[in-house]
Order: structure tokens, then C-alpha cells, then sequence
């Protein structure tokens, strides 16, 4: 009778691994040995690049195995002789899986073979550690030879006087262009009376007071001291922060901190770089920060007005033509909005370009989202991929598209829409946030990039890398006093010795180098990874939607029913002080973070108190304008989505993939004042197009007793039609119809 194990020999894990040419590690073994038969064996090393599982034919037994390895560490007991047999196994790390640094050794096995019937109790586990090291040869700079090949120098750079650069003028040595961005937020905490205030609030705004007032103008005072040409830092104010922080300064809230707020802000906002651009550049932005990506046209751009109206006023400055969109989010369905509201520019998330490549190296789970849709992968395979070491990475990167680039969206008419979009590296960006260096070694960590650049030929001097290091500039490291002095200094220091960085701002960067027009590419939709790692759904603000009921649902059901009586009375008598007021709190409504904390009564109910103080205002005149019989407002249409979110790839499974279904649903809430007569999904393929009765499932059913409320849209996909084009088309009962944007999906 075979014995099943009940403990653990001997375990003997590498000290140490040297990273070979790649920079990952080189194949080699874990050998452990037990008391018995193991039934279901396997390793796990948790990496700085995420988990990795040694499991299957990975793990062989070796009855001749040796319990030990010359440089070897044991991590569990000695074997004790005697009482059992002893069966050794021998587990195989392919190439390729770690990157350098520490490697927490997990050794495990589950005393039955079927895991899915095995309880806690009959697992049994040792851990040791291992570190992964980058040869001493590779940290040097790599410089290219004459025949095109990469060549090692294990050398410091020499210092470097900073000259500006010029328009049409462009070096032909590698380098790297970088900026900053500091993102500043506070809501409403009260949606329907922002009037309110309580000890809480005094917390957790004086709390900020240096980020609030000086810090920013502290940092860019030392790129001005140090000499540095085009350095800048970008940031984003809400426009519901400003608001409170001019009523902080007038009525002596937060014990009088923010008397004269904003005039080291004011003063540092006249500072220019050497191309005459703003060295505090104040992003453009939404004023009540709202997902712009879920939020009509028309609202995005009298978000963009009323907080260029409130930067000027507060800052005497005017706001970027550089967008920071609120929580990175971005959509292509955005850009005719953006190009309405005077937008030139707009960050986003660096992954979301990158996935889009016909190659992605996708990394499984611990990329934190789904495999890419297949409809979103349309831009140019590139061959430079490679994982950064010495930071958390979930994915591979390429520095190759870096760079800021036009954009395009083409609408259900067939306009294509551009816009240029800069790159936010997500994970450098990340690193920086915990608090620049210290936590983020600059030199290093960007220094991988210069290396890659070089060593693949991919540098265009043209079109040089430039990315940005984006994060809170009010929360945790990157918001710190020492963030914006010491790691300041430090990062001046740095940059006035090493001639293969520059930090520039957005604007001296697109003033340099303009990316071409001709040479518009796609980008998935997505935010940036502090929204549960920003997937293409945004589904940090689709909380619980596969549920029986979603407090997210809810809210933009409501908000959606909202902003159609609110433009149709607008269309209809744009004067009525009325309508004016209600907007107002429609926009508040619209601020993303009454979706981000799910679950809380006090946030999931925000958008629903807000719409029902609306509707107060407005419910007579809505009655006016239908007996009158002029509404001439389309119905409001929320941006569909579709589950499963890839129908025919991957779904989640609980910690694994699973298959998702071939058949997808399309859902979407509608409402017009005057009642819906039809909607219509129309889908584009490349043989022509199709259209399918959306069915109406009646309110979406709420828990918050909302006023109003907008219909719930249903429509099931066909199978296997692979990538396809879609919009959604509703007329009401007034003959007036309105169209959805043009959305895209794969269906396997």
C-alpha cells in the first residue's frame, strides 16, 4: 500500500539566481523530498513580476535525487530517518519566469489527489526564499556597436550642462524624455448640499494643506534652481476642490490653513519653460471629476468649460490644452467631445496601448485583467517587449510606443475623430506614487528603458520615448512633504549628471516633437491600475453587476433618466434659471467617486439624492414642455456593455480563467420624457449590417427610491461572428432619434 506523505523532508532552493542575457532567469531546479507519496505536488514563487505555479510534468520524483545542491539553502527540517520512505521530487523553473529581485519559495502539496474535494487540512506547505540577481556586467549603460549590436559599458555617466532644445532640430544620441503628474481631488461629500460641512471634512482637507498650497510650487522651484530647461510638473484640480478650498480660505475652516491658499500657486504659475510653456501646468479636466468615458458629450464639455472658467479665476492662469482625464480614464468614444471642448491632447494609461499591439505578450491573472479583446488589437506587432525588474510589474512593456501618438474613433456616420494621446507608464507611474526615490529608483528603473531602446535599434529621434509618471499628488508617498522636496532634489541631482534623461513638460515635448496625423492608432478603453487595475469594462464603477442588484447599476440608471430631462428642458428654453440649477447638479451627480466606494450607503445613494433635489426644481417644467408638446431632445443613451466581457474567450473564474461563453448580451439603460417607441442595435460586419430589437426589461429596479429612472436594454449577440461594429439607435414617441457611439467586440 502506497503511504501517503505527512510531512516534509528536506526542501533545498538556489540562494541565489543570476539573470542571464534577457534578464530574467535561466532554467533551473527545487528539489524537496517527504515521508511518502505526495498526490498533488507543486511549487509556487511569488515574484515581484507576479506568480508563477510549478506544478504537472514539472515536477518529476527522482528516487537518486540528491537531498542537497552545492549553493543550496535548506528552508524546512532536516530528514529524520528511520519511520518512513523517503521520496524525493525534483521541481523545473523554465527560463524566462523571474525577473530580479526577492522570491518568496512556496513548497506544497495536498495529501488527495482530487484538489477540488480537499479541505485546508489536507494541504501542507514550507516556504524559503530566493533572490534573483542581475549580473554585475549588465548594469552598466548599453551603448550600440558598429555592426548594430548592444556592447556592455560598466561606466557612471559624465555631468551634463542642459541646453534647450529647439523645434526641428533633433539629436541622434538615444534619450529619454519623462514629466510628472499630480493629480489633486476632493468631492462633495453631500451631492445635494454641497453646503455641507462637518470635523471630519476639517480632517481630511487640513490634513492636505501642503499639497494644497506649496508643495507643488516647492518642486518646481528646484527644476528652475537646477538648471533644467524644460522640466515641469502637470497637475489636476477638481473643480469641486477649488470650490471648497476658496470656501475653507473665506470662512476659516481647517483651523485657518487655507487663508491665502492658492498664492505660492498663483506666483509659480507665471514660471515658464524655455519654450515659453507653463512649468506648473494645470491639466485640463472635468471640474466635478467625472468617468468621462460613461458621460455624454455635451457634459464632458461643459465640464472642461466650467473648470477652465475656475482655473482662470483661481490661479490666474489658463488650463491646459493637456487633458488629465479623471482616474486615467479614457475612451476613444471621448475624442469628438474633447475636440469640441478645445482639448489637444489627453494622457491615459500606458498598458491600454500595449495590449492593443497584434503581439501582447499577455501575462495571465496577475496582469489583473482579461486577455485583450481581439477587436482592439489592430495596431502593428513591435519587438522590443521586456519585463522592468526592481519595481511590481504585472505585464511586459515596449518601449517602442512610448510616445505620445494620434488616436482615432470613428463614429456610426463614418467621421473619424483624432486626438493626440501621451502615455502615462503605468507601472513606473506606480512606483513614483509610493514616494520617487527610495521607492522608485529613478536612474535604474528608466535606465532599463534607455537600455531597451538602444539595444533594439528602436529609437526615433523624431519621435523619441516620452512617458509620464502620473499618481495622487494628496494621498500616500507621492503626496508627501519629502516627495516634493527631497525626492525633488535628489531627482535635479540626478538629472544634471546623466545626460540620457530629460524631463520636460507635455507641452515643450509636443512642441519639439509632433507626432504625425497620418499615423493614428487605436487604444483600448481603460483607467489606471488604482481602479481594481483600470480594465477596458471600468468595472470598479459596474460594481455587483452580474448581481441581482448593483448599487452602480442603480446610479446610472438614474443619472442616465436625469440627464435627459435636464437637456430636453435645456433644447427646449435655454434661459429657465430652472434647468440652470438642475444642471449644476446633474454635473455633481456625474463626480465617479459616488461609484468607486460600492457597498457604502452613504456613497451609493449620493447620485440618487442629487436627482431627486434635481427633479424637485424641474418636474414642472418638464410638465410644461410635454404639454406643450416640444421636446425635440433624442433620448439619452448610456454607453452599452456586454457580458461576458469577451463572449467566446476568458472570463474569471475564482483565482484562474475560465472559458466565457459563446453567447454575449448587450445591455444599456434608455430614457426620453416622452416615452421610448423603438431601439435598435445595429451590428457591422465585414459581409454588411444587421439590426436586432433591443428588449425592454422595464426601470431598473432600485433600492435608493430614486424620482426617476431610466429603462433596462437587453439584446443577445449572435454566435462566432467575430470582430464586429455596433451602436445602438432609440427614438421616442416625438419621432426624435438618437444614436449611441460606435463600440466594438469580439465574438469567438
Amino acid at each position: 500500500m502506497t503511504t501517503v506523505f505527512t510531512k516534509f523532508l528536506h526542501i533545498d532552493v538556489p540562494a541565489s539566481i543570476t539573470c542571464d542575457a534577457s534578464r530574467t532567469n535561466p532554467e533551473f531546479r527545487i528539489t524537496f523530498s517527504a515521508d511518502g507519496y505526495i498526490p498533488y505536488p507543486q511549487v509556487i514563487l511569488h515574484a515581484p513580476n507576479g506568480q508563477h505555479i510549478i506544478k504537472d510534468h514539472a515536477i518529476q520524483t527522482s528516487s537518486d535525487a540528491q537531498s542537497s545542491e552545492s549553493g543550496c539553502k535548506p528552508c524546512a527540517a532536516p530528514r529524520q530517518s528511520g519511520v518512513a520512505p523517503d521520496v524525493k521530487y525534483i521541481a523545473t523553473v523554465s527560463a524566462g519566469l523571474l525577473r530580479a529581485g526577492d522570491v518568496t519559495v512556496q513548497v506544497e502539496g495536498c495529501r488527495k489527489s482530487d484538489i477540488n474535494n480537499a479541505g485546508g487540512e489536507d494541504w501542507i506547505k514550507e516556504f524559503g526564499s530566493l533572490r534573483v540577481e542581475v549580473a554585475a556586467n549588465t548594469k552598466g549603460n548599453i551603448k550600440a556597436k558598429a555592426d548594430g549590436k548592444a556592447n556592455t559599458v560598466d561606466s557612471a555617466p559624465e555631468p551634463v550642462t542642459r541646453i534647450a532644445l529647439s523645434p526641428g532640430k533633433f539629436d541622434t544620441e538615444p534619450k529619454i524624455y519623462f514629466g510628472i503628474h499630480k493629480h489633486m481631488h476632493q468631492p462633495y461629500y453631500q451631492a445635494a448640499d454641497p453646503g455641507y460641512w462637518d470635523g471630519e471634512k476639517d480632517e481630511i482637507f487640513g490634513s492636505r494643506g501642503g499639497p494644497y498650497t506649496d508643495f507643488v510650487p516647492a518642486a518646481v522651484r528646484q527644476y528652475i534652481d537646477g538648471g533644467l530647461p524644460h522640466a515641469g510638473l502637470s497637475c489636476s484640480w477638481s473643480g469641486s476642490l477649488i470650490e471648497q478650498l476658496n470656501r475653507c480660505g473665506t470662512e476659516g475652516l481647517c483651523g485657518g490653513r487655507f487663508g491665502n491658499w492658492a498664492a505660492q500657486l498663483q506666483s509659480v504659475a507665471r514660471e515658464k519653460t524655455a519654450l515659453g510653456n507653463p512649468r506648473m501646468d494645470i491639466s485640463a479636466f472635468g471640474f466635478f471629476h467625472p468617468l468621462m468615458a460613461l458621460t455624454p458629450g455635451r457634459n464632458i464639455v461643459k465640464q472642461v468649460q466650467m473648470h477652465r472658467d475656475i482655473v482662470r479665476d483661481t490661479f490666474g492662469a489658463d488650463a491646459s490644452t493637456v487633458m488629465f482625464p479623471p482616474e486615467t480614464a479614457f475612451h476613444v468614444r471621448m475624442i469628438p467631445a474633447l475636440n469640441e471642448a478645445g482639448i489637444e491632447a489627453v494622457m491615459y494609461d500606458s498598458i491600454h496601448r500595449f495590449r492593443t499591439c497584434r503581439d501582447y505578450p499577455y501575462s495571465g491573472i496577475n496582469e489583473g485583467m482579461l486577455p485583450p479583446s481581439g477587436s482592439d488589437q489592430e495596431n502593428p506587432a513591435v519587438q522590443d517587449w521586456f519585463w522592468l525588474h526592481n519595481i511590481w510589474v504585472g505585464s511586459q512593456i515596449a518601449p517602442s510606443v512610448l510616445k505620445p501618438e494620434y488616436v482615432k474613433y470613428e463614429d456610426p456616420e463614418g467621421n473619424v475623430h483624432k486626438i493626440i494621446a501621451v502615455p502615462a507608464e503605468r507601472y513606473i507611474g506606480n512606483e513614483d506614487a509610493r514616494g520617487g526615490f527610495g521607492a522608485l529608483q529613478y536612474p535604474d528603473v528608466l535606465g532599463q528603458v534607455y537600455d531597451q531602446i538602444v539595444a533594439t535599434g528602436a529609437f526615433d529621434p523624431k519621435h523619441p520615448p516620452f512617458f509620464v509618471l502620473h499618481s495622487d499628488g494628496d494621498n500616500h508617498g507621492g503626496g508627501a512633504e519629502s516627495y516634493y522636496r527631497h525626492n525633488t532634489g535628489a531627482l535635479v541631482q540626478w538629472l544634471q549628471g546623466d545626460p540620457r534623461f530629460e524631463l520636460i513638460t507635455a507641452r515643450d515635448y509636443l512642441m519639439l516633437f509632433p507626432p504625425d496625423p497620418d499615423k493614428a492608432v487605436h487604444i483600448e478603453a481603460g483607467s489606471w491600475s488604482g481602479a481594481d487595475n483600470g480594465d477596458p469594462q471600468f468595472m470598479k464603477w459596474f460594481s455587483r453587476y452580474n448581481e441581482s442588484y448593483s448599487p452602480d447599476l442603480n446610479s446610472w440608471a438614474v443619472l442616465t433618466a436625469l440627464q435627459n430631462i435636464v437637456h430636453s428642458l435645456e433644447d427646449a428654453n435655454p434661459g429657465n434659471a430652472n434647468p440652470a440649477r438642475a444642471a449644476r447638479l446633474m454635473l455633481t451627480a456625474e463626480t465617479s467617486c459616488y461609484w468607486y466606494w460600492t457597498g457604502q450607503s452613504g456613497w451609493d445613494a449620493q447620485v440618487t439624492h442629487a436627482t431627486n433635489a434635481a427633479y424637485g426644481m424641474i418636474s414642472g417644467d418638464v410638465n410644461a414642455l410635454l404639454a406643450a408638446g416640444g421636446d425635440r431632445t433624442a433620448p439619452t443613451i448610456f454607453p452599452p456593455w456586454v457580458t461576458p466581457e469577451n463572449p467566446g474567450g476568458k472570463k474569471w473564474g475564482q483565482g484562474c480563467l475560465l472559458d466565457a461563453p459563446r453567447e454575449g448580451v448587450v445591455h444599456t439603460f434608455i430614457h426620453d420624457i416622452s416615452g421610448i417607441s423603438r431601439v435598435s442595435l445595429v451590428l457591422r460586419t465585414a459581409k454588411g449590417e444587421q439590426t436586432l430589437s433591443m428588449h425592454d426589461r422595464g426601470p431598473y429596479p432600485s433600492q435608493t427610491g430614486p424620482a426617476v429612472t431610466a429603462n433596462y436594454y437587453t439584446a443577445e449577440l449572435p454566435v462566432g461572428l467575430g470582430d464586429i461594429r455596433y451602436y445602438i439607435e432609440a427614438e421616442d414617441n416625438k419621432g426624435n432619434v438618437g444614436r449611441s457611439a460606435l463600440e466594438r467586440v469580439y465574438l469567438g
